[in-house]
């Protein structure tokens, strides 16, 4: 079984979703890994340093062009997470007896383990809240805390391909805890947000943001 297979409840079996980068995938899996002796863990060195670039490519924006340059890479970013999302999702339908919590957390799961190739512990906890618990990231020994602010581009696509379903409209995720800022693992939470609740963490992306101009500044 693969690690992304894991989910014990009932309904995961009913979620059906579309592969990423579906392609390059089977190229990979039938005329790679199949037939040569390649070394899978060399994806992680390659895309360590593709996540690196992207960093260094969002500092220098930032250092050139301030808040304009920030604004371009970050949503490019956002463009990338909302064609991913809507890969996975493209065609899907969502079982009417399958909840809104069920379905984010199920969501959560794909691009948790498939897109970020990480591994998680998910939860639901009720009908407008799911977490989760990632216990290991491919970032977790070369980004620095500051550097996930990357992952909350990528996130506000993933989360704008989810919202363009019936589900889940009013839908946001916040990160609670990082391990690169020193938590145990990087804590998540999904959950119905209120009109001021989405307010207030989008005020607090901007405050990241406006951070990281003044980081330049100095």
């Amino acid at each position: 079984m693969p690690h992304w297979d894991s989910r014990v409840e009932p309904r995961w079996k009913d979620f059906k979703f579309n592969q990423p980068y579906a392609k390059g995938l089977h190229r990979l899996k039938t005329e790679v890994l199949g037939k040569t002796n390649f070394d899978p863990a060399t994806l992680w060195q390659w895309g360590t340093m593709q996540a690196m670039a992207l960093v260094g490519v969002l500092e220098a924006a930032e250092a050139k062009f301030g808040a304009e340059g920030q604004q371009m890479v970050g949503d490019s970013i956002s463009a990338i997470g909302l064609d991913v999302g809507r890969q996975i999702l493209d065609g899907v339908t969502i079982p009417p007896e399958m909840t809104e919590a069920e379905f984010f957390s199920f969501y959560a799961t794909v691009i948790n383990t498939i897109v970020y190739a990480s591994l998680e512990d998910p939860k639901i906890d009720s009908e407008g809240k799911v977490t989760f618990d990632i216990l290991w990231c491919p970032h977790q020994d070369h980004y620095k805390a500051f550097d996930c602010r990357i992952q909350r581009y990528f996130v506000r696509g993933l989360i704008q391909a989810a919202q363009e379903h019936a589900l889940g409209k009013g839908w946001q995720v916040k990160f609670d805890s990082t391990i690169p800022a020193g938590a145990t693992t990087c804590h998540f939470t999904l959950w119905n947000a209120t009109e001021e609740e989405t307010a207030e963490w989008n005020r607090y992306s901007s405050l990241l943001e406006a951070k990281a101009l003044t980081r330049k500044r100095h």
